[in-house]
């Protein structure tokens, strides 16, 4: 059985999707799709495993909040 990864999906301003991987620092792709998006993470996730182990902690997902600074 495989482990799972919580992936954080977001938009830039040129409207490409990028995806990062929270316990897996460093990992992270883009792409204009999100099927090309999802095909991309999963290949950046394979690399991180294969380049770092197992990651020391597996964490749960809790939520997302947007948090405003200034004005």
């Amino acid at each position: 059985m495989g482990n799972e990864f919580n992936v954080v999906i977001e938009r830039d301003a040129d409207g490409l999707y990028v995806a990062s991987v929270p316990q897996l620092p460093g990992c992270h792709t883009q792409a204009r799709t999100r099927e090309e998006l999802t095909t991309r993470i999963q290949e950046a996730i394979e690399l991180w495993l294969e380049a770092e182990g197992q990651p020391q902690e597996l964490l749960d997902f809790v939520g997302v909040q947007k948090i405003r600074i200034g004005s």
